[in-house]
């Protein structure tokens, strides 16, 4: 059963209101109005025509919760370092409407999951130059801190959705105490890297594949200053795709080459030691699919959506890798085996 277009008649109203106040010059179709795609917030957008065919996009942002100001100041440093983003034909900043450019119906992660590894190979590649241009260029002191309170209100959300709310556990002493010690050290691991403007969601599914092959950027309202590992983290382990190790390696050993030619290591010892790099990276992506597995935990059960919780193992499975293999975080595959024990018992594949 098809999604009504607006579940809220008021809503409607406004937009409807908005669409009028636009300059005529637009010609734009009122009765074009479809549904282009939902995410995870209360966002939503919608796809409409001018008279001549043209297609723009229509972010719907509701104010509250959201704000579409940070949109559109990320958006303008983003398109100054030379990064394709939306382009703003018209913005309503009170009432949360957005009119802009439609960069396609492509994402990277629909042409990811349909293209040969060669052709697979150029977009990983185009994607990894777009995020170092981006690291590059972009203005890190004009972003909020991704800072250790922010890590740890990130982390929280695994705490409260996944462990108490999905799983039903409340931990003991000696639990709370193995959590503590690994939200400390994944803090650390975030405060110690160099500090870089940061997209905070640069994955296939926000990124749109243009006509000349090169990467559109979405969803980057929520940019922070934080840890250079982050977003390449988020582009090598997806939450809808997933590759053989030897493949992330590959991917990740490019973007390193190309960060550290763009000098974004500084003075970190590790710029010329990949396997420090890796462990950072991989260390960096935990703390974000801890928090991941929360998230989608909170969607499904405060928020009525539930198609997020279909790829909750892909999610473990990331994290049991990464706590199997350090040593340092072995307090963390603990509190994973009581959750899900078959993971370290049975193994577990991530496709």
């Amino acid at each position: 059963m098809s999604l009504p277009l607006w579940p809220d008649a008021a809503r409607e109203q406004e937009f409807h209101a908005w669409l009028q106040s636009l300059p005529a010059s637009l010609q734009l179709r009122a009765d074009s109005v479809a549904l282009a795609t939902e995410d995870a917030s209360t966002r939503r957008y919608l796809r409409l025509r001018d008279e001549a065919g043209q297609s723009y996009i229509v972010m719907d942002a509701p104010t509250p919760p959201n704000d579409v100001r940070p949109f559109l100041a990320v958006g303008a440093m983003m398109s100054g370092c030379g990064l394709h983003v939306p382009a703003i034909h018209a913005a309503d900043k009170e009432r949360g409407f957005l009119l802009l450019e439609d960069l396609g119906e492509t994402t990277y992660l629909k042409a990811l999951q349909q293209a040969t590894m060669p052709e697979a190979e150029r977009l990983m590649r185009a994607a990894t130059t777009t995020l170092v241009h981006w690291q590059t260029r972009g203005d890190a002191t004009q972003l909020p801190a991704f800072d250790e309170a922010f890590v740890r209100r990130e982390l929280q959300i695994f705490t409260d959705w996944c462990v108490q709310r999905h799983h039903g556990r409340q931990w003991n002493e000696q639990q709370q105490a193995w959590w503590e010690q690994i939200c400390a050290l994944l803090a650390r691991n975030i405060a110690e890297q160099p500090v870089v403007p940061m997209h905070r969601d640069y994955m296939p599914r926000n990124l749109m594949l243009l006509a000349d092959g090169t990467p559109g950027v979405l969803d980057f309202q929520d940019a922070v200053a934080g840890p250079i590992g982050y977003d390449i983290a988020s582009l090598l382990r997806d939450a809808f795709l997933s590759w053989d190790e030897e493949q992330e390696l590959d991917w990740a050993i490019r973007y390193w080459e190309l960060a550290r030619k763009a000098g974004l290591f500084g003075e970190a010892h590790w710029a010329d030691d990949f396997g420090e790099f890796w462990r950072r990276l991989e260390w960096t992506g935990l703390q974000r699919h801890l928090k991941i597995l929360g998230i989608y935990c909170r969607l499904h059960y405060r928020d009525g959506k539930s198609a997020y919780i279909a790829d909750l193992p892909r999610f473990y499975a990331y994290c049991i890798k990464v706590a199997m293999r350090y040593v340092e975080l072995a307090p963390l595959k603990r509190l994973l085996e009581d959750l899900r024990p078959e993971l370290t018992q049975t193994g577990f594949n991530l496709r």
